[in-house]
């Protein structure tokens, strides 16, 4: 049976790329939490700017459904009015 002997003894280059390599990972890991810092700043941002968007949705909605109130009202008016007015608006060219 082979016994491995383990020397304890690291020379200096061992110790400069193992130190180089736990600098390269601390790097890493720090590089990545401002990424990640970075990203959810971005996703807080879109998330305000998409609820400022459905609020103007919303209001342009809102304003839609006014309007077209506003228009059956003025087309029943229209029905319902005299013959030569009502001819009149039909003549109506809207830009």
């Amino acid at each position: 049976m082979m016994q491995w002997k383990f020397e304890r003894r690291m020379n200096l280059s061992v110790l400069v790329q193992l130190l180089t390599l736990a600098g390269l990972i601390v790097g890493s890991w720090v590089n990545l939490q401002r990424q990640l810092d970075l990203l959810g700043r971005d996703v807080k941002q879109l998330l305000a700017t998409q609820e400022k968007f459905c609020e103007k949705m919303e209001q342009l909605q809102e304003r839609t459904v006014a309007h077209e109130y506003r228009l059956r009202t003025l087309e029943e008016e229209i029905r319902n009015s005299k013959p030569e007015i009502r001819n009149n608006a039909q003549n109506l060219k809207f830009k």
